[in-house]
């Protein structure tokens, strides 16, 4: 019989994780043609996750646990669970439930006819703060834009992927994970379902407004060289600008006698083109320091422990 893997990252979710079994167990125990296996991700948590899903795990062989040596952040985590599952599918799941694990049957009945990957769609993120709400679609509007790798509008991490997406997902070596972006590089074929993301069961997000905006930094810069272009481009304008507005400066002093602009227009432009360069420095420092981490070769995660 084939093996589905839930993959759930954990990272002080101590409140959720009662809820999250609760919801889980009915959906998984009444799909008959499938085996379960549900890979628990602990991120390093401070508080009584672990401990609490060990209990969960001494009653439920289905339950496997991995213990992470620190905190690597989620995409690491979920790389991890990924790198650990087994099954022929693969669906990775938050423990808060704001996305329905009831959803498990449609994504699975969608792989029976023959999709690699079955997406679920937020079509309604009301629950969602008002900032996040704005901000998350500028930010999938603008990927989109400069990548060619286009991510899909308001779908998160919960999915479903065949075992040939998994293993092709594994092959991929970088170490400054954007999930969302590989899930898109790897393409196969894909269904898209609908969905209306709910409240957290418990606790609260761990995602705060800079953690989203290194997000979205990251999501940009790795799938994307075009905002290196942009500055070539500007560059190449700024000399057109440049040279355009000092040929009206001469015509102007050697033909009509009309004295050359002063101190304010001079300041006006260094600091112009000054802030230019320094943004310019500054996204060419993030190219290279992601080329430095990447050299390093440094693993993802570290696993302290694995409980099965």
């Amino acid at each position: 019989m084939r093996t589905v893997s839930i993959v759930v990252p954990f990272y002080n979710e101590e409140k959720c994780i009662s809820f999250f079994f609760e919801r889980m167990y009915p959906v998984i125990n009444n799909i008959k043609d499938s085996m379960f296996e549900i890979v628990c991700v602990d991120d390093g948590s401070i508080d009584e996750t672990l401990e609490i899903l060990k209990k969960y795990q001494i009653e439920d062989p289905r339950i496997k646990i991995v213990e992470l040596s620190r905190n690597f952040g989620k995409e690491s985590a979920l790389t991890a669970g990924l790198d650990e599952a087994y099954g022929d599918a693969a669906i990775p799941i938050d423990a808060d439930l704001q996305d329905p694990p009831e959803l498990i049957v449609r994504l699975i009945h969608y792989w029976d006819k023959g999709y690699d990957v079955v997406l679920a769609k937020r079509t309604d993120r009301s629950t969602d703060s008002f900032f996040k709400r704005f901000t998350a679609g500028i930010f999938y509007k603008l990927h989109n834009k400069l990548s060619s790798v286009k991510i899909p509008d308001s779908v998160g991490d919960f999915r479903l992927m065949d075992r040939v997406v998994i293993d092709s997902i594994k092959k991929l070596p970088e170490n400054q994970r954007f999930m969302k972006g590989i899930f898109a590089w790897v393409g196969f074929k894909t269904y898209t379902i609908n969905y209306k993301r709910t409240v957290r069961s418990e606790g609260y997000t761990k995602f705060n407004g800079l953690k989203l905006l290194d997000f979205a930094i990251d999501g940009i810069i790795n799938f994307s060289t075009i905002p290196l272009r942009v500055f070539s481009i500007i560059g190449i304008l700024g000399v057109i600008a440049t040279t355009f507005y000092a040929a009206v400066i001469i015509i102007k002093a050697v033909l009509f006698q009309i004295p050359v602009p002063g101190f304010a227009s001079i300041i006006l432009a260094i600091l112009f083109f000054g802030n230019i360069q320094l943004i310019g420095i500054g996204v060419l420092g993030e190219y290279m320091g992601r080329n430095y981490i990447e050299s390093k070769r440094r693993p993802n995660y570290i696993i302290r422990k694995v409980y099965k």
